[in-house]
């Protein structure tokens, strides 16, 4: 079988004194190669190995986003584990007590107990989604604290206890409001 320089000569798409030129220019370049002791760069290979190599960055990027998304769901499960675990039984709940969720307001059922215990920061107000559904949960402040390591958003309530003593404007609000007469039934 001819060369394909012989054939494009056939086919008279090359005429020979090009052909020639091409042969003189290729062994140039060999021979410049041989005396700068530089290898001949293969393009075909430089490019395979630029392939190789988006490849892998690819493959890494795609590995961190997998562990990323599997780091979510780790963190979900304990925070529901932490929830299922330690809410607070509010069944028996006869007074409303509201707190705010994503722009809404929203309300809850629990007894007078439990009304004093989230006013004073000792229980907090959890979200729980499953789904479609979220329900709220009550907690004790340290569980809350934990759940709130793991995703700040899943606590919706958490009153600070505020110290009269390191706040004395504080004290200076509820004094002046000293004066005025709460409604029995005003509710929050």
């Amino acid at each position: 079988m001819a060369s394909l320089q012989d054939q494009l000569l056939k086919a008279g798409l090359v005429d020979d004194k090009k052909a020639k030129k091409a042969k003189k220019d290729k062994r140039k370049q060999d021979k410049q190669a041989f005396k700068t002791k530089q290898p001949k760069i293969d393009e075909n290979k430089a490019a395979a190995q630029k392939k190789l190599q988006e490849k892998a960055e690819h493959d890494r990027a795609l590995n961190r986003q997998q562990q990323e998304q599997a780091n979510q769901k780790a963190i979900a499960a304990q925070i529901i584990q932490l929830i299922q675990t330690n809410k607070i039984d509010k069944e028996r709940g006869e007074l409303a007590y509201n707190f705010e969720h994503g722009g809404k307001f929203k309300k809850i059922y629990v007894t007078k107990k439990l009304q004093t215990a989230l006013s004073f920061g000792q229980l907090a107000i959890v979200c729980l989604e499953s789904g479609k559904e979220t329900r709220f949960e009550i907690v004790a402040k340290p569980v809350a604290e934990k759940i709130a390591q793991r995703d700040p958003a899943s606590v919706v309530l958490l009153n600070e206890k505020t110290n009269t003593t390191e706040n004395p404007e504080a004290s200076e609000e509820e004094n002046w409001y000293a004066d005025y007469d709460i409604p029995d039934d005003l509710m929050w």
